[in-house]
């Protein structure tokens, strides 16, 4: 135990400076009686106790915590591991803390270990805060709006002038330019990444990653600096992922560009992606679905309940799909909600409710929520796991029309996918009214389209492939139409970027339930192939028939159709 008050008084070794001395001895036992007590209380409370005094705090640590919330909640984070997170607090009774370190666990994905220190110990480590780097703030007035952007409208933004104009511009203008040129290609996403020997500037057009330009690594801190400005990013936050926005404010729209970054080995990797408010204008008869399949997909989105599922790998359309479907049916008299992860577009007159994970609102629990609200339409923006699933087929059963999405291969896929998740079948069949299967395609740009001549082979692989078109279909072609087939291509312009291509469209297959595919499920016999068949044997055209059907038509290439269908 330290020295008592007296000893102090009669020390032999006292001198002219003893009164400092002094003060300093007392110092000492106060501190030592505080972590004395700290001690004792962590014990009592069952924690973990720590002296954080001379304890090497490093940056990244300590800047997970903003000061502010540190000094408020009396709380730090001392120590970070690739699987560690070692918290330190005066108050571990305080509501406000289990809060953060919810948050904190879901952000950084750590097991969070806490401790208790004292007072002495919590001042200490807020002085640290003192050494790091201090974030920069958004500035007013830095963005980008339709008067940059203007600028560029009557330019050449062409991929072979674009890398020298971009070479020549200033870091703002770079910025302008790429957003100039994305929105000229109508691009969906401009991906910026930091390589080994140059930074690269890629654009996705309809589905498609091009590369437009090649930048000298020695801008890349002025690059990102500028894109976590205008996106209220951190800048000095370089070694975990940060998401932002901002938008553009345009005479005709407002778009929202949705801003995510990644550390990686030369920096990091940016990805913009534009969403612009004109896409919610596609409307349901402009989505490419034909024939029968589009009159009895109208006819089950207009039941007053059951489910209408959408199915397909990521970007496949669709959540596209989904919106189309809610502004058909968009009206005074029917209330619609939806739940979305992320809300991508906003819709007028349509309740739009958002995902948020790390306040346990997620799809299950927001869907429960969404009940209450006595709905007439559900939208989900997936049913990822049983207890979502379960609710959303309930809700199909007890007077509400559900659509939502499932990630499969094909819309015969998804009734053996639901029952893997554990539905019951009883359930299942009865709740489903159509499923959509669905991939997005490229159209030939129609200023350079031209006929093409296939192969013998591919020929014949085709007219195999349209002549299975069930009759009930209403789609299938006769003996002088198989004969006499033709395709296009487009051969590259300047309208198109040389590409050949000019925007997207879907092929879809409709799988409406029948009373067979309804004892199949019953009866459990639910492989694909066996939906596959009954759907077929229904009058359901495949994706790969809608898809050729497009192409005899001269809407895309049959090379796009088996590249994204076969």
């Amino acid at each position: 135990m330290s020295q008592t008050i007296n000893d102090l008084f009669t020390d032999e070794n006292q001198t002219s400076d003893s009164s400092v001395k002094l003060e300093a001895k007392l110092n000492t036992i106060k501190t030592d009686n505080l972590e004395e007590e700290a001690k004792k209380r962590a014990s009592s409370l069952n924690l973990k106790y720590i002296n954080l005094k001379g304890f090497p705090i490093v940056p990244n640590a300590l800047s997970l915590i903003e000061e502010g919330h540190a000094k408020s909640l009396g709380v730090v984070c001392f120590y970070l591991s690739d699987e560690i997170m070692k918290i330190a607090t005066t108050g571990p009774d305080n509501p406000q803390l289990k809060g953060l370190i919810n948050e904190l666990t879901t952000e950084e994905k750590k097991t969070i270990d806490l401790f208790l220190i004292s007072e002495k110990s919590l001042k200490y480590a807020l002085s640290l805060y003192d050494a790091l780097p201090k974030i920069i703030e958004i500035k007013e007035g830095v963005e980008i709006n339709e008067e940059d952007l203007k600028k560029y409208e009557q330019k050449d933004l062409s991929f072979d002038k674009i890398e020298n104009l971009l070479k020549k511009a200033d870091i703002s203008e770079i910025m302008i330019v790429i957003i100039a040129t994305a929105f000229q290609v109508d691009a969906s996403d401009i991906h910026i990444e930091a390589e080994e020997n140059d930074i690269k500037v890629r654009l996705r057009i309809d589905g498609v990653l091009h590369v437009v330009a090649s930048l000298p690594n020695e801008l890349w801190s002025r690059i990102i600096s500028r894109i976590k400005l205008i996106s209220k990013l951190k800048i000095n936050i370089i070694d975990r992922p940060q998401d932002g926005r901002f938008t553009i404010h345009l005479e005709k729209e407002d778009v929202d560009v949705r801003v995510s970054t990644i550390p990686t080995k030369y920096g990091e990797s940016v990805v913009m992606r534009l969403l612009r408010s004109s896409a919610k204008s596609l409307e349901f008869d402009n989505l490419g679905i034909k024939g029968k399949s589009f009159v009895e997909l109208k006819k089950q989105i207009k039941r007053p309940n059951g489910m209408i599922i959408t199915t397909g790998p990521t970007g496949s359309g669709k959540t596209t799909t989904l919106y189309a479907i809610l502004k058909k049916l968009n009206s005074p008299k029917n209330k619609i909600i939806t739940l979305e992860d992320p809300i991508e577009y906003r819709l007028a007159g349509i309740n739009q409710s958002q995902v948020k994970k790390d306040k346990d609102y997620s799809f299950a629990s927001g869907l429960k929520s969404i009940l209450r609200q006595d709905p007439d339409i559900v939208m989900v923006g997936e049913i990822r796991d049983l207890e979502t699933a379960d609710i959303a087929i309930n809700a199909s059963l007890t007077g509400h029309l559900v659509v939502s999405t499932l990630h499969t291969n094909s819309a015969a896929a998804t009734i053996p996918r639901f029952l893997a998740m554990g539905v019951k079948s009883f359930l299942l069949s009865p709740s489903l009214n159509a499923i959509i299967g669905q991939r997005l395609v490229r159209r030939i740009c129609p200023h350079c389209k031209e006929e093409v001549i296939l192969d013998n082979e591919v020929l014949t692989e085709i007219m195999n492939i349209l002549n299975k078109i069930p009759v009930s279909s209403g789609s299938r072609l006769d003996e002088n139409e198989l004969s006499d087939l033709k395709f296009y291509k487009g051969k590259g312009c300047e309208k198109c970027h040389n590409l050949g291509y000019k925007g997207r469209i879907g092929i879809y297959e409709i799988l409406v339930m029948s009373k067979e595919i309804e004892q199949s499920i019953l009866e459990k016999k639910v492989s694909e192939n066996i939906i596959q068949e009954l759907a077929q044997k229904n009058g359901m055209v495949t994706m790969l028939q809608d898809g050729l059907l497009k192409a005899r038509e001269g809407v895309t290439t049959v090379e796009e159709i088996f590249n994204v269908a076969d």
